[in-house]
């Protein structure tokens, strides 16, 4: 009997387990399921396995429900077409960007909308002589509407994340959430239209509508005067 056949028939010795620890094999599960994903998506980009990974889209929204309506006085007088390239940058404190950061480069294009509120002229705004030849109008300056992005012209061109923000979309119910870029986007367009020349030309074109529909009216001489409504 040799002494391997000795210490294997010793009582109360157990062989000993050569298996792998309980948490390497978690580790391993993880690693596996994340290499699918990541082979999934980049196999989706290679010919002939794009139907094989594709995604079907199937729109099962309810009817849209009328929630209220409002009167509008405003008149529309011009609109300006706007693009801005937004390039926002997240950073964590005391972690390289490979780790934890994001960094988003994005086009976003919009338009603003600039009015004349005429709804808010009373009667002492307008003045008509006696003949009824001639008529003045005392409206309110043109103002600015809220900025609205285009989603058909608005994209993201490049998304950098960090090894625990990646991680981190595959728990998350919105991954890659752009509504901070979008957010951002539309303060700049914002910013711009304010800084353009929107008012001066609603207010102009405010006033050729004006005159012209006056003038169809029998007015031969029509005035239009910007400024306070209770001036």
């Amino acid at each position: 009997m040799t002494l391997t056949d000795a210490a294997q028939r010793r009582p109360g010795k157990s062989p000993r387990r050569t298996g792998l620890p309980g948490w390497a094999k978690v580790a391993g599960v993880l690693a596996v399921v994340v290499a699918l994903l990541f082979a999934g998506s980049r196999l989706s980009l290679l010919p002939g396995f794009d139907d094989f990974f594709g995604e079907e889209t199937h729109d099962r929204s309810g009817p849209a429900l009328l929630k209220s309506i409002q009167d509008m006085s405003r008149y529309e007088a011009a609109s300006g077409n706007f693009q801005v390239v937004v390039d926002l940058e997240k950073d964590a404190k005391f972690l390289p960007d490979a780790v934890r950061g994001t960094r988003t480069l994005f086009v976003g294009a919009g338009t603003v909308g600039a009015y004349v509120d005429l709804g808010k002229v009373g009667e002492g705004q307008v003045t008509v002589n006696e003949d009824r030849t001639a008529a003045t109008l005392r409206l309110p300056h043109a103002r600015l509407g809220e900025p609205a992005l285009d989603p058909d012209r608005s994209y993201a061109v490049s998304k950098e994340r960090g090894l625990l923000d990646r991680f981190g979309d595959l728990f998350s119910d919105n991954p890659a959430d752009e509504r901070a870029v979008n957010r951002l986007a539309a303060r700049h367009i914002g910013e711009a239209a304010e800084e353009s020349e929107l008012t001066a030309r609603a207010e102009k074109n405010t006033t050729s509508m004006l005159q012209g529909l006056l003038r169809s009216l029998g007015f031969e001489e029509v005035t239009v005067h910007y400024g306070d409504a209770g001036r």
